[in-house]
């Protein structure tokens, strides 16, 4: 049994994992066609897979999990579908009500949350609201995010900031625009992970991601498992990062 997992268990060196791993959740619908099953079941088994992450990455040591839940684009799918989505989010959201004095992950959201229903923002509220009182792993949900949406609403509430007095164009930094970003007291993700198989990054933490490795798999998400993450990490371990230099 000890050779057949060190022939298949990744090796990876514990003492140095990546402190923050960002995911694109993809494949839930393509998983439900393959099985004959409608969408709405891949959407369910895509967040039972990111129940199972989470806790996997908060027990292995990482310190943040970023995930994509809800794109700016997603409003486009069908009513049917969305309402489905929308549904499991408040599901998962009060049963994690219910169990985060046990399992401590603290939780944030990235999006811009006014459009959903009010039931679904008071839990938004209430889970972060929760994890003001928690220390470490932190779980951040990119729910009705954009990349590019996140950088125009930055260069607005700047612009703003601006002409109040409170900001000075001739000498703003790096650091200082990324403090308008919804990721603001967030370090960048160290590594980014893509499974089903698609090879893009569909204006997921753009501004965050300049410097960060991608990880590109064929695994859709609902089967993405606590040993595609060690992959996953085993492979980041083997990259140079150099930043630009040598």
């Amino acid at each position: 049994m000890a050779f057949f997992k060190r022939q298949h268990t990744p090796q990876v060196d514990m003492e140095h994992l990546p402190r923050h791993v960002a995911i694109i959740m993809d494949g839930n619908g393509r998983w439900a066609k393959r099985r004959g099953l409608p969408r709405t079941a891949g959407h369910a088994s895509g967040a039972e897979t990111f129940r199972r992450i989470a806790t996997y990455a908060k027990n292995i040591g990482l310190d943040y999990l970023t995930v994509y839940a809800f794109s700016t684009e997603n409003w486009k799918r069908p009513r049917e579908e969305v309402e489905a989505i929308m549904k499991l989010l408040e599901k998962y959201l009060c049963e994690a009500v219910e169990s985060m004095a046990r399992d401590r992950i603290k939780m944030a959201f990235f999006g811009d949350l006014s459009p959903l229903s009010p039931r679904l923002q008071a839990l938004c509220r209430e889970t972060e609201e929760i994890s003001k009182g928690y220390e470490g792993f932190q779980a951040n949900i990119c729910l009705n995010y954009g990349g590019r949406d996140e950088i125009v609403r930055a260069a607005r509430a700047y612009a703003a900031d601006c002409l109040e007095g409170r900001a000075d164009p001739n000498h703003l930094t790096e650091a200082d625009f990324g403090a308008y970003m919804f990721s603001r007291g967030v370090p960048d993700p160290d590594l980014v992970i893509r499974p089903s198989g698609e090879v893009r990054i569909s204006n997921f933490l753009l501004w965050q991601s300049a410097y960060a490795e991608f990880y590109f798999t064929d695994v859709l998400w609902p089967d993405f498992s606590e040993k595609e993450l060690l992959k996953a990490i085993a492979d980041y371990q083997h990259r140079s990062r150099r930043y630009g230099g040598v």
